[in-house]
C-alpha cells in the first residue's frame, strides 16, 4: 500500500466510525481525487472495499457529478468560457486556436500531460470577454495571438 492509499484509507476510517459512514461517499471521492488527480477504476475499487459499498454505486456517483474526473488531467486545466458575452466577443475562435495549438479536442489532455482543455458556460468575468481560466486564474481580453502567448507562458513554467 502506497502513501496515498494509506492516507485515503485513514480518511475513510474516520467516517466509517460514524453511524451513517456510507453517506460520506462524496467526501471520500473528493479526497481520492485530491490525492490522485482523478478517480481511476482501481481507486474506486479500493474505496468500494474499504467502505463496503458496491463499485456500481461509486461509479454512479462519480459519473453523475460533473466535478469528478475519470481520466487523468493535465497539470494545467484550461476552461474556455463560451457564455454569451465571451461567445459574442470571439470565444469560439479562442477555442479553435487552443485546439490547434494544443492538438486536442474539448475534454482531452495533451500527450505530455501538461494541458487539459474544457469548455465552461460562464466564468463570471464578462467584462473581460473573451476569457479562459487556467487552474483558477482568469486571462481576459483575449485574441488568438494573446491566447497562444498565455499558453506559451505556461509551457515555460512546465
Amino acid at each position: 500500500m502506497d502513501a496515498k492509499q494509506t492516507e485515503l484509507k485513514d480518511y475513510i476510517a474516520q467516517y466509517l466510525k460514524k453511524e451513517d459512514g456510507d453517506s460520506y461517499l462524496i467526501a471520500v471521492l473528493h479526497k481520492a481525487q485530491e490525492l490522485y488527480g482523478y478517480l481511476s477504476r482501481e481507486t474506486m475499487e479500493f474505496i468500494s472495499e474499504e467502505m463496503n459499498v458496491p463499485t456500481s454505486t461509486i461509479w454512479g456517483v462519480a459519473t453523475f457529478y460533473h466535478y469528478f474526473n475519470l481520466t487523468p488531467r493535465g497539470k494545467y486545466v484550461i476552461s474556455v468560457c463560451l457564455g454569451t458575452a465571451c461567445y459574442v466577443k470571439g470565444a469560439a475562435e479562442i477555442m479553435e486556436t487552443l485546439k490547434e495549438e494544443l492538438g486536442v479536442k474539448e475534454g482531452e489532455t495533451t500527450k505530455d500531460m501538461l494541458f487539459t482543455l474544457q469548455e465552461a458556460r460562464c466564468l463570471g468575468a464578462c467584462g473581460l470577454a473573451p476569457v479562459i481560466m487556467v487552474n483558477g486564474k482568469i486571462h481576459g481580453d483575449l485574441t488568438p495571438k494573446k491566447v497562444v502567448e498565455v499558453i506559451n507562458s505556461y509551457r515555460k513554467e512546465g
